[in-house]
């Protein structure tokens, strides 16, 4: 191995409920076992990062402050249940709907893997050792393309769409992704 080893997780729909846009903090809950299977990770020693589409923001429902707020407030409630999210990466564009200077396209808004590619420069992940968990084919995407093998969960939005054939595992949630992962690394 010639880095750290993470797990990229999107956000809404992977670790929290899908509500559309979350744009108050009062919405945020956590998707039951995610705390734990979080935590389960930070034990194994693996990274755990978030890296997050917020077009919200590109379209004007909520700014980049307010997304910091709920990541602090995320932080907090997964630290009540002993786990923890090392970082947190957003895109805050929209290629068509997006105001000012947030309407771009830009190489972090999944399935690009710029989110991927510069948290794993900024903190020295080895990406082909590392996975990515979401609940939509483009966090599927995101991963394969930043070289990281790519879980789609059946939570969220993950229970209504097809498998991408380059997913690498489908678990029923973060939980079921997390102890599949660890059983991958546990492997020679």
């Amino acid at each position: 191995m010639r880095g750290q080893r993470a797990v990229f997780l999107d956000r809404d729909g992977t670790i929290n409920e899908e509500v559309g846009y979350l744009d108050r903090i009062e919405k945020l809950r956590i998707l039951p076992g995610a705390a734990e299977a979080i935590g389960m990770l930070n034990r194994a020693g693996m990274k755990v990062v978030v890296v997050t589409n917020q077009s919200g923001i590109a379209r004007g429902f909520f700014d980049e402050a307010f997304v910091e707020e709920t990541h602090r407030h995320l932080l907090d409630l997964l630290r009540g249940q002993r786990a923890l999210i090392d970082a947190f990466y957003f895109c805050p564009h929209h290629p068509t709907e997006g105001l000012g200077a947030y309407r771009m396209d830009c190489a972090c808004r999944k399935p690009r893997p710029g989110l991927l590619l510069r948290a794993a420069a900024e903190m020295g992940i080895a990406l082909e050792d590392s996975f990515m968990v979401g609940d939509m084919p483009k966090d599927v995407e995101a991963g394969t393309r930043a070289g990281a093998r790519g879980i789609l969960v059946r939570t969220g939005y993950g229970r209504d769409v097809t498998a991408p054939p380059e997913a690498a595992y489908i678990g029923e949630d973060l939980m079921d992704a997390a102890r599949w992962i660890l059983g991958e690394v546990g492997r020679p």
